[in-house]
């Protein structure tokens, strides 16, 4: 019994014991399963041995060899793998890199306004040819049927009495203006300041079907191993080529006029902008600052330059500026004496609002503040007064312009009152607007006759209804920023004032940025000097850089 009783219960523990292997071969057979088909084979295997140990494998009759095999197939693979790997991840590193350094580089790279090309001839371009690029010489003439023509509208000219105590304003105080219509028909010589215009190189191109004109002043003498600087000069409203002539001696012979410290000498180029003096009139629609700051980077190139600096006020401000965004590799530095930005959102409301009282906190000056406080009555009221001119020019200027083309007398009113309260905003309360105070009626009458004799009033009022129809406030083209070295000269009389912390806004790089003691709108014309020497400190600076 007990022997029995022993193998009845070995072969219970035999069948636990197989049931337990086969378990556990199952179990394991699972999990390879998941993993590898070459591993799950062998499960299988493993499986039908224990299930079945007294019969063939159907499975593989020869394991050894078949292992072998399959151990040596995952090795092949997982070495092409590795192979792919090394060849991928170098490739995937440089790629990503390559992405990053783009963008690193996209967002410090210069934006520039589009040069594009343009036509303002009459009619349509001609597909045949090319342009005339020559450039010929010019000589400013007169006549006497020009002169007998100009006394005999002076002689008929109509006043209208003024209101008494009103001094300028009401704008020209009609008293004052007999007396300077009296100077211009009796003593003003117009033959004699035709001479003084010819005193300069004068010259024209045909740029875009246009002739443009230009004076070129060389320096008379240059020092052994002094490079001279190129330097265009840009005028403005109602201005003209001739504010530059007691400013141009200063720079292109400094040491004459004791100017210089031996290191600075310029040569001057100063174009009349197309519709103003002796450049031709556009004959098409559009013609806009960027169209001249194309035109005259076209001068400066013909002229056989490829940089120079650039100096502007009112639209030679305008002009400059986009010179500077549309080719800043030709633009050595770009120096303003006065500076348009146009942008008044929240940030500058908050400035205007605290600058009033605490100016250090949002970056002003005491004297930006003296320079803009009151803010209402110094860039609300005041520009309001002065900018009358503006609305008619900008919208229907051919209206106004055809009185003035036809009478001398109104032309004269309607440009020198500028010259009064821009030159110094006090000249309000003048009987004679404080004209003669800073300037001669020699000079005042002669920028009014380039005028006159060209009959250029009309064109040059269009300018405004072309930038303004296109950009009401004047600073779309503010997005590109100025990146070239950037000098601005801030006379106190000045129409607005503009804060080097705002001008930072479009001028990325100011160099050099100076308060001007005295002097008004038409810098060179009046303080040349001063602003000579500030050009030069500026050029200076960028020529150490």
């Amino acid at each position: 019994m007990d022997d029995v009783g022993l193998s009845l219960r070995q072969r219970h523990c035999g069948r636990e014991s197989q049931q337990r292997k086969n378990l556990d071969c199952v179990t394991w057979s699972s999990v390879q399963a998941k993993t590898s088909r070459h591993v799950a084979g062998d499960s299988s295997k493993c499986l039908e041995d224990r299930l079945f140990p007294d019969q063939p494998s159907a499975i593989a009759p020869d394991t050894s060899t078949d292992t072998q095999r399959k151990l040596k197939n995952l090795k092949h693979r997982s070495f092409e793998y590795s192979q792919k790997n090394a060849v991928l991840v170098p490739v995937a590193a440089l790629g990503v890199g390559g992405i990053l350094i783009y963008w690193l580089r996209s967002r410090h790279k210069i934006k520039t306004i589009e040069m594009g090309d343009g036509w303002w001839g009459s009619g349509e371009r001609s597909l045949k040819g090319r342009e005339d690029d020559s450039i010929r010489p010019f000589k400013i003439e007169t006549s006497d049927k020009e002169i007998e023509d100009l006394h005999r509208r002076l002689d008929q000219a109509r006043y209208t009495p003024h209101v008494e105590g009103a001094a300028f304003h009401y704008g020209f105080n009609s008293s004052y203006l007999k007396e300077v219509v009296s100077y211009w028909r009796n003593q003003f010589d117009w033959r004699k300041q035709v001479e003084v215009l010819n005193k300069y190189p004068h010259f024209h191109t045909t740029i875009e079907g246009i002739d443009i004109h230009f004076i070129h002043v060389k320096p008379s003498y240059v020092p052994h191993g002094r490079a001279v600087q190129p330097l265009l000069m840009v005028h403005g409203w109602p201005g003209s080529f001739y504010e530059f002539y007691k400013i141009i001696p200063l720079l292109t012979e400094p040491a004459k006029h004791g100017l210089n410290e031996g290191d600075l000498v310029f040569e001057v180029i100063c174009p009349s902008i197309p519709g103003y003096g002796f450049s031709e009139a556009p004959h098409q629609q559009g013609f806009d600052s960027i169209a001249t700051a194309r035109i005259f980077h076209k001068l400066m190139k013909r002229l056989g330059f490829k940089e120079y600096y650039i100096q502007g006020g009112d639209w030679g401000s305008r002009i400059t500026t986009n010179m500077a965004q549309m080719l800043p590799q030709s633009v050595r530095g770009l120096h303003l004496n006065i500076v348009f930005l146009g942008k008044q959102g929240l940030g500058r409301l908050i400035s205007i609002m605290l600058g009033a009282y605490v100016p250090w906190l949002v970056g002003l000056s005491r004297e930006d503040a003296r320079r803009i406080y009151p803010f209402m009555q110094k860039n609300v009221y005041d520009l309001l007064r002065e900018s009358g001119y503006l609305h008619i020019q900008a919208t229907k200027p051919d209206t106004a312009g055809c009185g003035l083309n036809d009478s001398p007398v109104g032309l004269a009113a309607y440009i020198l009152e500028k010259f009064s309260t821009w030159t110094d905003k006090s000249f309000l309360h003048k009987d004679d607007g404080g004209l003669e105070s800073k300037y001669s009626l020699d000079e005042l009458l002669t920028n009014v006759m380039i005028y006159w004799v060209t009959s250029s009033i009309v064109s040059s009022m269009r300018y405004y209804k072309e930038n303004f129809s296109k950009d009401p406030n004047l600073n779309a083209y503010n997005r590109f920023g100025v990146h070239v070295p950037t000098g601005i000269a801030a006379f106190p009389q000045e129409i607005v004032h503009t804060p080097r912390t705002w001008a930072k806004d479009v001028y990325k790089n100011i160099v050099t940025y100076s308060y001007m003691p005295r002097g008004g709108h038409f810098a060179a014309f009046e303080e040349p000097k001063l602003l000579a020497q500030d050009i030069m400190q500026f050029v200076r600076k960028v020529e150490q850089m």
